[in-house]
């Protein structure tokens, strides 16, 4: 797992996820490389529709992670963000919803302006008829009220 994030390729990339087998090889292979690739909002997207339930948590770690490392970001990267995560917010496989919660909250906690619309993406999504979107939603908007408080 050790590289150079500006040698990394697409084909390298997925090339590692489809192998990925656990919950801590994809968020170290995620958070300590993919994510500061150049390809990583490209792949965090790509991922996050898979079937298979690794691929698909390395696509919302990538989310989380580059909302936690890429301080340069804009937020309208996020805001699309938000999109993807809501989409997917009904899959009750315990490693993929939450990787999705995590994605929101890590989201929610960049800024103020952020934190607000990850809340309001959590209002909807509790509004889904599912088991995992409810309890996403919760988690998140307890977490993220949380910050908010004085």
């Amino acid at each position: 797992m050790i590289d150079d994030p500006i040698l990394v390729t697409e084909e390298q990339i997925y090339n590692w996820v489809k192998d990925f087998n656990s919950w801590d090889i994809c968020d170290q292979a995620c958070g300590n490389l993919f994510d500061r690739t150049p390809f990583a909002i490209e792949k965090a997207i790509e991922f996050s529709s898979y079937d298979e339930e690794f691929i698909k948590r390395a696509g919302f770690v990538l989310m989380a992670e580059y909302a936690m490392h890429n301080k340069a970001a804009t937020d309208a990267v996020f805001i699309d963000l938000l999109a993807y995560i809501e989409l997917e917010a009904w899959d009750e496989r315990n490693f993929v919803k939450k990787a999705v919660n995590w994605a929101l909250r890590q989201i929610g906690k960049r800024n103020p302006a952020l934190g607000v619309a990850a809340i309001e993406t959590a209002s909807r999504i509790s509004r889904q008829n599912n088991k995992a979107a409810k309890w996403i939603a919760a988690d998140a908007i307890k977490e993220l009220k949380k910050k908010e408080a004085p």
